[in-house]
């Protein structure tokens, strides 16, 4: 092979290793580390040792595979030299590992090598495993991690501390959280590693609540410090569950222990304070990063905007811009749905258009969930009609037609809201959720038979109607209510409470909206239905627990009822308290009698 004198490290001939001497003061060893993890001058650096005949020297090679291996070399090329390496031993094959499982792209190659080591009979070792383990991590192969894992057993390292963190690791990531608690069960000694993961895949598989009790419990045995990944994870968790408090309290762990505010932590700490509802907060961790990227701008302008403050996503969403970021995907649904819950239709149809023609990014299904629900709520049905039929590719995603079926009901369209809900019954027939919203369409045009028609499915395709909660966090403790929920042992306090609360907000004007309970029952039990919803039991005990003038925070599993949002701005106008409510679709501050969303919801 003929060497390039230009660019090449090679300059002239260097003398082959002495037999039996220290390879690595060979000239052919430094070669290989001036080369470093670059592929051309690896080549160069692989055709002088075949050309000195040192082209069988395991030494040699195995410097050469890691260095091909850190490089992200072709699987082909690696291949290559690995079959010229004569009688491979446990270091050769280790590090090949090691090296391979570094990369999630070359994952399936680490899988590969351990495959040739056990057919050479290499016995594995702790650090063989912790990477090919990793590499079944990187794959999602649930069915190699399970082999793997038998093999650890065999072997007798169950108990080593390195693979069985990589084998929790490794479960919690792929979603058999059981299993991932039986190996964490069993570890003599947990690392920090071990904690974070499985509380990690706890908070992204929608076990909050469990990521939250596994952390305390590492709080309380003491024997690992939280550190950044942990703060990283439970400020998610404190985010899916709107626990404010214990996000505050991680806030001040950080500051306290002096961890290094990253970006990664600071996006962290606005998302959770911005889904707990405390947005002014959420804004001054967003001031105080001295670095920020794309995420954390997104973070913040999603904030504003499912807190229903629009013109302060947009303005944000410019200086961004400004600032010499460009928007990506996610930024667009961010703002847009800005848009929508703000009512501004001018601003969201320019940022619409200039996804393509500013930013040459092509919408998605997001994207147009977000225009639908902002020309429907507005009012705008025809247009959003005609969008869907001129601008959304064929076969519109359910959520389209759900966001197109919501502001039917919501606009009182009921005709136009019956032939969207065929499309989207069409596409969705099992989801109990579309029912039930054209069963409301029907109830309020009070078109009985269509409603008694409509359950009459539900209840052949045993469909049910999801049930409301809301969840009040007193003291760092949750409290969870639904409706007419008498299971608190302070239950007769609350209701009795709940009666005055109401009583003064007739006074003060309140009328309840009885056409939003159920249609058979008496106008009575219609208003009893009403008032005992989960949203106003949890506000009259927290109003009952919390010291005036506090804030009250409540997080709701589905949409608030028009009655409910109407009768919160009364209470919080009898009581002069500033009430937050995260529903399912945003958040609602009530403060003296107005809510933030403007009744634009």
């Amino acid at each position: 092979m003929e060497l390039q004198s230009h660019g090449s490290l090679l300059k002239e001939p260097a003398p082959a290793p002495a037999p039996g001497g220290n390879f690595q003061r060979s000239p052919v060893y430094t070669y290989l580390l001036r080369a470093g993890p670059r592929l051309k001058p690896l080549q160069q650096a692989h055709a002088h040792i075949i050309t000195l005949g040192c082209g069988s020297s395991r030494s040699l090679l195995t410097k050469l595979l890691t260095l091909a291996c850190n490089a992200g070399c072709s699987i082909a090329y690696t291949h290559r030299i690995f079959l010229s390496v004569p009688n491979p031993d446990a270091f050769l094959f280790n590090t090949l590992i090691r090296s391979t499982s570094r990369f999630q792209h070359l994952s399936a190659n680490a899988l590969y090598y351990y495959s040739c080591m056990i057919m050479c009979k290499v016995e594995p070792s702790n650090y063989t495993f912790t990477s090919v383990i990793k590499s079944c991590t990187s794959l999602l192969s649930r069915k190699h991690g399970r082999i793997v894992h038998g093999h650890v057993l065999v072997n007798g390292y169950g108990v080593d501390v390195y693979v069985q963190s990589a084998l929790v690791a490794f479960y919690s990531k792929v979603g058999q959280l059981s299993d991932a608690g039986k190996v964490f069960e069993k570890m003599p000694e947990r690392s920090a590693v071990a904690w974070n993961s499985l509380i990690s895949g706890y908070e992204q598989h929608g076990l909050a609540k469990e990521a939250i009790k596994l952390f305390d419990r590492m709080r309380e045995t003491g024997s690992v410090a939280p550190d950044t990944t942990t703060c990283v994870v439970v400020l998610a968790a404190c985010a899916q569950l709107g626990e404010l408090g214990l996000g505050r309290w991680v806030h001040d762990c950080v500051v306290e222990n002096g961890l290094v505010m990253t970006v990664v932590l600071g996006t962290a700490l606005i998302n959770m304070y911005v889904r707990c509802g405390d947005v002014k907060k959420g804004r001054e961790v967003f001031d105080s990063m001295r670095e920020r990227n794309v995420v954390a701008w997104t973070a913040m302008i999603s904030g504003y905007g499912a807190n229903g403050y629009g013109p302060e996503a947009l303005r944000l969403f410019d200086e961004m811009k400004t600032s010499g970021f460009s928007p990506n995907s996610v930024t667009f649904v961010a703002v847009l749905s800005g848009c929508a819950h703000a009512g501004l239709v001018d601003e969201g149809r320019r940022l619409f258009a200039s996804m393509k023609e500013e930013h040459s990014l092509i919408p998605g299904v997001e994207h147009h969930v977000c225009m639908v629900d902002l020309l429907g709520r507005a009012g705008l049905l025809s247009e959003a009609y005609k969008f869907i039929q001129e601008s959304v590719p064929p076969h519109p995603a359910p959520a389209i037609w759900t966001a197109m079926l919501g502001a039917c009901k919501m606009h009182k369209d009921f005709d136009l809201g019956a032939e969207v809900a065929e499309h989207l019954l069409a596409v969705e027939p099992e989801n109990h959720g579309h029912y039930v919203l054209l069963s409301n369409i029907y109830a309020s045009a009070g078109r009985m038979d269509r409603v008694e028609m409509i359950r009459d499915k539900m209840i052949h395709k045993s469909l049910r109607k999801q049930v409301g909660y809301s969840i009040i966090e007193i003291d760092g403790r949750s409290y969870l209510f639904s409706m007419g929920d008498k299971s608190h042992p302070e239950s007769n306090a609350i209701f009795n409470y709940l009666d005055e609360l109401m009583s003064k907000c007739a006074e003060a004007g309140y009328v309840s909206v009885l056409e939003l309970a159920m249609h058979e029952v008496e106008e009575e039990e219609r208003e009893y239905a009403l008032r005992y919803h989960s949203e106003k039991l949890a506000i009259a005990f927290g109003l009952l627990k919390t010291a005036p003038g506090s804030t009250i925070r409540v997080v709701k599993n589905i949409r608030m009822c028009e009655d409910c949002h109407s009768a919160i701005k009364y209470i919080s106008f009898v009581t002069g308290r500033e009430i937050v409510v995260r529903d399912k679709l945003r958040f609602h501050h009530f403060k003296d009698g107005s809510c933030s969303c403007s009744d634009y919801w």
